[in-house]
Formats: C-alpha cells, sequence, structure tokens
C-alpha cells in the first residue's frame, strides 16, 4: 500500500463521508416511509446505547492504533506494529464478548424500565452482532489511518450504507406483518450486515496488502507477548482520553435537555413553547452548523498519523507546515460555510425546514461556530504530539463551562433560548482558543495572520455579493437560494485563487483532478 499524503488522504475521506451523508439520508427517508413513526421511534430508542457500547468496546483505541502504527513504521518496527496489532484486538474482543453478555443479560431489565417500551428489546437483540464487528473493524481502521492509507476505511464506509440501502427495503416489508416491532429490529439488522461487510472488506485489504502479517506461530510470538504489556500502555495512554472525550460528549448531550427545558421553564415558558424552541435548536439549527464538519473531521482522522509520523522523526519543521495546512484548510472551508449559514439562513430554513422563524437562532450561532471548523484538527495535532489528556482536559473545562451557563443565562427572561445560544457559543470559542494555546505551548506554533486575513476577506465579500445576487435573481425561492449560493462559491473560489491562497501547486497535489487543472493555474 503506497502512503497517501496528509492532503490526498483527507481528501479521499471527504469524499466518502460526503457519499455517506447522502446515502446515509436516501436510508432514512426509505426508513422512515417504511417504518413510519413508530417504527423509527423504536429504532431511535436503541441508538444512543450503540454509540455508548461503540465508545466503550473500543476504549479509544482506533485513534491510538493510528499514532503508535505511524510512529513504528517510520522507525520500520515491524514487530511492535505486530504487537499493537495482537492486543488490540485481544482488548477489544475481550470487551466485545464482556458487553455482548452484558446487554444478554440486561437487555429485558433495560427496555423494560429505560425504554419504557418492552417492544425495544427486538432492537435492542439484533443490535448486539454490531458490538464484535465494530471491535474488529475499529482496529484495522487504526491500522490502516496508521498506515496513512485512507482508501480501504473510505471504500468500506459506502460499501455499508450501499448494503444497509439494499437490504432494508426488502427485509423491513419481509418483517412488517409480524408487527412493527420486528421490522424496527430489521432495520438494525440491516445496519449490522452492512457493517459485517465493510469488516469484510477491511479484512480483504489487510489480507492482501500489507507487509506486516499477524501470525503467531512466527518465531516473534514469544516477544509479542511479554511486551504486550508495555504495548497497552502505550495504546491507553493515547486510548483511554479519546474514550474520555467521547463519555464527556455523550453525558453533555444527556444534560444539556434537561438544563434547557429545566431554565426556559423557569423563564415563564409554556412547555409547548419550550418543546418547539428546543426542537428547532436541536432538529434544524445544529444540523446545518455541523454538517460542512464532516470535511474537517476527515482532515483530523488523516492529522493523526501523519503529525504522529513526523514527530517521531522530530522533524519539528514538518509539523509546523502540517498544522498549518490544516488551519488553512479548516478556515477555507469554515468561513464560506458561516457566512452562507448567516447570510441564507431565512431562505434557507423555509426551504429545507418549513420553518423560518429559528433563522434568527441559526444567525445568531453561525459567526461563533466558525471557531468549531478548527476544533477537530487542533485536538488531532495534540493527540498525534502524544497530549491526548490534554485534549480531553480542553474538552471537559470547556464543556464544563458551557453546561454551567445554560441554565442562569436561559433561565433569564429577557435572553430565554438566545441564552442557550450564548453558552453553546462560550463553550465553543473556549474549547478551540485551549486547544490552540496548548498547541502553542508544546510546539510554539504561530499563526501566518495575512494569509488568513485573505480568506476572511474572501469569505465576506462572498457574503456581501450573494446577498446582492439573491435580490437580483428571479424565480422560486428554491432556485434563487441554489443560484446565490453556487454563485458566491464560485466567487469565492476564484477570489481564493486571485489572492494566492489556492495556488498551483496545492491544485497539483488534489488527487485525480490536480495535474489536469494546473495548467490554468500557474503561478
Amino acid at each position: 500500500m503506497k502512503k497517501q499524503s496528509l492532503l490526498k488522504g483527507a481528501l479521499i475521506l471527504t469524499i466518502a463521508a460526503l457519499i455517506t451523508k447522502i446515502l446515509g439520508f436516501a436510508n432514512s427517508i426509505i426508513q422512515s416511509r417504511i417504518l413510519g413513526s413508530e417504527g423509527i421511534g423504536l429504532v431511535m430508542m436503541v441508538m444512543p446505547l450503540m454509540g455508548l457500547l461503540m465508545t466503550l468496546t473500543t476504549l479509544g483505541l482506533p485513534v491510538a492504533i493510528s499514532k503508535l502504527v505511524a510512529e513504528a513504521e517510520v522507525q520500520n518496527k515491524t514487530t511492535q506494529i505486530k504487537q499493537i496489532l495482537v492486543v488490540s484486538l485481544v482488548v477489544t474482543g475481550s470487551l466485545s464478548i464482556l458487553f455482548v453478555m452484558i446487554t444478554l443479560g440486561l437487555g429485558p431489565i433495560f427496555s423494560t424500565h429505560l425504554l419504557t417500551d418492552q417492544r425495544s428489546y427486538y432492537s435492542l437483540l439484533a443490535l448486539i452482532p454490531i458490538i464484535p464487528i465494530f471491535a474488529v473493524s475499529g482496529v484495522l481502521k487504526g491500522y490502516f489511518r496508521g498506515r496513512q492509507t485512507m482508501t480501504p476505511i473510505a471504500v468500506s464506509q459506502v460499501l455499508e450504507q450501499i448494503v444497509r440501502i439494499a437490504l432494508i427495503f426488502f427485509i423491513v416489508q419481509w418483517l412488517l406483518p409480524y408487527g412493527i416491532e420486528y421490522a424496527a429490529a430489521g432495520a438494525i439488522l440491516c445496519s449490522v450486515i452492512g457493517e459485517a461487510f465493510s469488516l469484510f472488506y477491511l479484512v480483504f485489504k489487510f489480507r492482501t496488502s500489507n507487509r506486516y502479517k499477524v501470525n503467531l506461530r512466527q518465531p516473534h510470538k514469544r516477544k509479542i507477548w511479554s511486551q504486550g504489556k508495555h504495548t497497552l500502555l502505550e495504546l491507553l495512554h493515547t486510548g483511554l482520553p479519546t474514550t474520555g472525550n467521547g463519555l464527556i460528549h455523550s453525558i453533555a448531550r444527556v444534560i444539556s435537555p434537561i438544563l434547557i427545558t429545566q431554565g426556559l421553564a423557569k423563564a415563564g415558558m409554556s412547555s409547548v413553547l419550550i418543546t418547539k424552541q428546543f426542537g428547532m435548536l436541536a432538529g434544524f439549527v445544529m444540523p446545518l452548523l455541523f454538517f460542512p464538519g464532516f470535511i474537517n473531521h476527515s482532515l483530523a482522522a488523516a492529522m493523526v498519523p501523519a503529525i504522529s509520523e513526523a514527530n517521531a522523526q522530530k522533524n519539528y519543521r514538518l509539523i509546523h507546515q502540517r498544522v498549518y495546512q490544516a488551519v488553512r484548510i479548516a478556515l477555507i472551508v469554515g468561513a464560506p460555510s458561516t457566512v452562507i449559514l448567516y447570510v441564507f439562513a431565512e431562505p434557507l430554513m423555509e426551504v429545507i425546514y418549513h420553518a423560518p422563524e429559528a433563522a434568527v437562532l441559526l444567525k445568531v450561532l453561525a459567526p461563533f461556530f466558525l471557531f468549531h471548523y478548527f476544533h477537530a484538527p487542533l485536538q488531532s495535532t495534540l493527540v498525534g504530539l502524544g497530549y491526548a489528556k490534554a485534549a480531553m482536559m480542553n474538552n471537559l473545562l470547556s464543556r464544563a463551562v458551557s453546561l454551567a451557563l445554560i441554565y442562569p443565562l436561559c433561565s433569564n427572561p429577557v435572553l430565554g433560548i438566545k441564552g442557550v445560544l450564548l453558552a453553546m457559543s462560550i463553550g465553543v470559542i473556549l474549547e478551540t482558543f485551549l486547544h490552540f494555546f496548548s498547541m502553542v505551548k508544546l510546539i510554539g506554533y504561530h499563526l501566518k495572520t495575512f494569509e488568513l486575513l485573505k480568506v476572511v476577506f474572501s469569505g465576506l465579500l462572498m457574503g456581501y455579493m450573494g446577498l446582492i445576487f439573491f435580490n437580483h435573481l428571479k424565480g422560486g425561492l428554491l432556485f434563487q437560494t441554489m443560484m446565490a449560493i453556487v454563485s458566491s462559491l464560485f466567487l469565492y473560489l476564484l477570489l481564493l485563487i486571485l489572492l494566492r491562497v489556492i495556488r498551483r501547486n496545492d491544485i497539483v497535489r488534489v488527487p485525480l483532478i490536480g495535474k489536469r487543472l494546473s495548467f490554468f493555474f500557474r503561478n
């Protein structure tokens, strides 16, 4: 397998994430039309449990594996890579067996008393096989990231969605006559089968293209097991803080709705208005804010092994270069996304959700969420440098501050739901700055302010011209909005090229199309 550059690996994961999002959206439409709201409710009842089980089963090891494999490959330590894989498979395999037994044993109690619907038990049973499947696939994905070969991961993600969509219509329709609870379980089973096909593909690619075949009958067997404790400690050094980040996020998602609803009630809002405003925030505004973030998360996944490799070589110049690439890409993506969500808030909310009243919430949050685009790359830099614990503490502090502010701010009758937005914005800004200052303390990084100001200028001019385009276009609201956004993005790209933010060398490095387009972007 040929190692891929940071840009190429991030782009491959981004394309796969985009395709996966589109297929996932199509899958949700098919699923909702067949199952209806009741069936979807049964499915969604067990989905949070799946996320928690995945976090606990993998223990953050995929991120740790990518870091350690990248470091070992730089030093050509093939035996250490075998140790990493063997120890990881033993740990995740053991944990998956444990959680399978716990879920089987406590399933009836969980579905009856916590989910308050006995019918969810069948969906819970259908979910159980995904635990060991996800455990093994997580290890292999970490390995491929460490080798900086993102194509197998990208293909496996797309394959999973294709298999799921191909099966869901037939399996759910077949089970529907037996009852809605069986149909919902069938939808979960389609996800399990999709994940299984993804795992089969990863195993196939691992067996046919890896140089470090894990064979315990080899002479290295004793060495692998004797040094297993040291390898496990290295894995947990990065894995446990990563798991902590996941748990912090999960706990915050549980506590936030409670604080918001209680605070708004104290402010004098009726339960109907509270439900409506919370629904607009959680169901309409947040998905739009987070949607472009898949690009930065793909970049972050490629950053960990790239930074680890450079750190293992003590090549601090390369670390600075890769951090600058990540920060620049984050801003190039974040600036137009923020401007579009702010300038076109009303038409977007009307066209997508038929809820123009939610536009004011989007306009308040969008400018502050520009900082969110830097969060994932900066956190991955800290993890790649071996400071996953520092990243976890930064996340813990920022989430604690945000949660502590939600209730007092939103319980103020003058602020109301805007108090929630203010608390969330403070949390996002604090989280990003803590990561940035931690990184500066470690590597002495300095921003290239003038280059970044070019991107900000291009984004602001794009927004101004986009508003003019929108007001002068004729046709329906959907047509006006789409054409104005496309025209704005084209102008933004043109400005980046004219201001030499995007240069010919950047175009050449883009896979597949770079060499074809480079002719038009000569320096």
